[in-house]
């Protein structure tokens, strides 16, 4: 038995998880973010119902880069209070279990590796679509965070005028078209031709996403996640059709592109991060 947690800029959400699966989930709006106690104090408050003398550890996702070996968060994305957080010692001080700490991506890849559509695969690239764009790599059956846990911050490359991560985001509909994903696609199940159009246009943006990580890595697959890719039937045709330029056919045409079919996959590849010796 085992506790996944998934730190976001908005919500934390806590699983428990026994023989891969998710028996119970805690979830709270993430409130004064300003307050690095306030924040720490609201992260325990969810984890804390799910302790049993059974949980053999805890594994948590956070939207930065890590010190995978000591357990320390730095500059988490939206939380401005997180600078430097010595986070392992401040839950194993508080639950007396073992924790582990990744980016929480990289903690969707795994999730998917171990338990998803892309379990069948070697090597492949986990692209969480919501508030931001990041990758999760598994490359040899094995999540590859990087040096500083920063490898696959695809979102942070310069394009157009601004980055990926800018046009492939929810800053795309918010900056560009005064939207938001959501709202677009509901208009998009409705039949609106405007809201379908923005979405052809996030495919395009979001096939050049695919072509930087194809020349990159070669992976298998790629498996597309978050909030964004419950729109994927509406911008499919676009991402794909953006792919007939790349340079290599053989590679697109071996290439898989799905999206990810569990909820919470990053709950259960944040605890697959806990060492089950």
């Amino acid at each position: 038995m085992f506790i996944g947690v998934d730190l976001g800029g908005t919500n934390i959400r806590a699983g428990l998880i026994e023989d891969g699966m998710i028996t119970a989930v805690n979830q709270v709006v993430l409130t004064e973010k300003e307050s690095l106690q306030k924040t720490i104090s609201q992260l325990i408050s969810v984890i804390a119902p799910l302790i049993r003398p059974e949980v053999k550890g805890i594994g948590i996702g956070v939207p930065s880069v890590v010190d995978i070996e000591n357990g320390i968060v730095f500059d988490v994305v939206n939380i401005p209070s997180w600078h430097r957080v010595e986070l392992r010692k401040i839950l194993e001080t508080e639950f007396n279990k073992p924790v582990s700490i990744n980016n929480d991506v990289n903690c969707f890849a795994l999730g998917e590796h171990r338990h998803g559509e892309a379990s069948t695969f070697s090597s492949f690239v986990a692209l969480a679509l919501g508030t931001g764009l990041g990758a999760g790599i598994i490359i040899n059956n094995a999540l590859y965070p990087g040096n500083n846990c920063g490898a696959g911050e695809i979102g942070s490359l310069p394009y157009l005028d601004k980055n990926y991560e800018f046009y492939t985001s929810s800053s795309f509909f918010e900056s560009i078209h005064s939207t938001t994903a959501l709202e677009s696609h509901n208009s998009a199940v409705k039949g609106d031709s405007a809201a379908i159009q923005i979405w052809a246009e996030y495919g395009f943006h979001l096939g050049n996403v695919i072509k930087a990580v194809a020349y990159t890595y070669d992976p298998e697959a790629i498996v597309l996640g978050g909030s964004i890719s419950k729109a994927y039937s509406f911008f499919e045709e676009a991402m794909i059709k953006a792919l007939n330029d790349f340079q290599y056919p053989e590679t697109i045409k071996r290439l898989k592109i799905f999206k990810s079919k569990i909820d919470n996959i990053a709950l259960l590849g944040a605890a697959a991060l806990v060492k089950k010796d």
